[in-house]
């Protein structure tokens, strides 16, 4: 039985609003608008992905500390 965690479906809903971009030199850039500061690059798409997941994940982590109000998910929308 597979388990589903909340914290899961919220970075999925915010990993699949994601922008990549293919720099000059063929790396990857990858950045989630509505996260300021959320930005991360790879040689591969693949690796770009995994690499802003991660940031997006401290991000999450670090601005629940603070006190921060993360980004509103509902369904594919996002609230502030």
């Amino acid at each position: 039985m597979s388990q589903f965690y909340v914290l899961t479906g919220y970075v999925n809903r915010l990993m699949a609003r994601a922008q990549y971009d293919k720099l000059e030199d063929g790396t990857f850039a990858g950045r989630i608008p509505e996260c300021p500061g959320v930005v991360a690059f790879g040689t591969s798409l693949t690796e770009c992905q995994g690499t802003l997941r991660s940031m997006l994940e401290d991000w999450i982590t670090l601005g629940l500390k603070l006190g921060h109000q993360p980004p509103i998910v509902i369904g594919n929308e996002l609230c502030r």
